[in-house]
């Protein structure tokens, strides 16, 4: 991998975004570099909880523009490839077992917006501006939005993508796309112990089944939904990390997972 970076540290899986000299701007390269780390992180078993970073000033500006005039000379099936791509890569993160944690330095703009809202968290700086662009530039925010109505309701969703504007931190820690702004000389600091919190103090198979069903139960009717739940419910007293948990509280025992 040229433009992404991979590496474990204490059970956490960093996943960097490696091409600072493009202020991390996504194209086609980058997308399945980012599809094969994250891929990498879900299997490796050194990796309980995922960070997702960047390095340079920009987390990410978004579409390579570049890039974006060389797709207009494609056909609609090969833009629609494309475009399912990037889908897939949303997809893998949003569903992924592991927890996922976004580390915003710096700006995130359209699809780098998009990248941090499909995370389960996001710790930016009070420096960092967010926001889904697309619109000024005669595109759409489309498969973001899917993500991000999940996140806001329909108000703020027409607020943040039909007016293309930009966000400040506050901004977007007020509208739910950020958990926290932390200074940026103690991000990783502060990164690292949230994530270092979430892995000894939970389960690993009760933060990915937590995941899925936060996930899959909001597509559900209520009579489905409460069923989906019940048999998850059944199936999380089946495993062995629920054994273990039980036992230790029982046994007035202290659990690092």
């Amino acid at each position: 991998m040229n433009l992404i970076t991979y590496h474990t540290h204490d059970r956490i899986g960093y996943i960097t975004l490696n091409r600072p000299d493009k202020r991390n701007a996504l194209n086609s390269q980058m997308v399945t570099e980012l599809k094969e780390a994250f891929s990498q992180a879900e299997n490796d078993k050194n990796c309980k909880v995922i960070v997702l970073k960047a390095n340079g000033e920009v987390f990410s500006a978004g579409a390579d523009l570049a890039y974006l005039q060389e797709l207009q000379q494609n056909s609609f099936d090969e833009n629609y490839a494309d475009s399912s791509h990037l889908k897939s890569l949303f997809e893998q993160i949003y569903w992924s077992q592991k927890v996922v944690i976004a580390q915003v330095q710096g700006h995130a703009i359209a699809g780098g917006c998009g990248l941090a809202t499909v995370c389960d968290f996001v710790f930016t700086v009070p420096e960092a501006k967010f926001g889904y662009t697309e619109v000024k530039i005669g595109f759409v925010p489309a498969i973001v939005m899917f993500f991000l109505l999940r996140r806001v309701n329909e108000k703020q969703a027409k607020d943040l993508l039909l007016s293309g504007r930009l966000l400040t931190a506050e901004e977007a820690l007020e509208h739910s796309l950020v958990n926290e702004i932390v200074l940026a000389g103690v991000l990783d600091e502060h990164v690292t112990y949230f994530a270092h919190k979430l892995i000894t103090q939970c389960s690993g198979e009760s933060l990915g089944l937590t995941k899925r069903m936060i996930a899959n139960i909001q597509s559900m009717h209520g009579p489905e939904a409460l069923d989906y739940a019940a048999q998850s419910n059944a199936s999380a007293r089946e495993t062995e990390d629920c054994k273990r948990g039980i036992a230790a509280f029982l046994n007035k025992e202290k659990i690092i997972w």
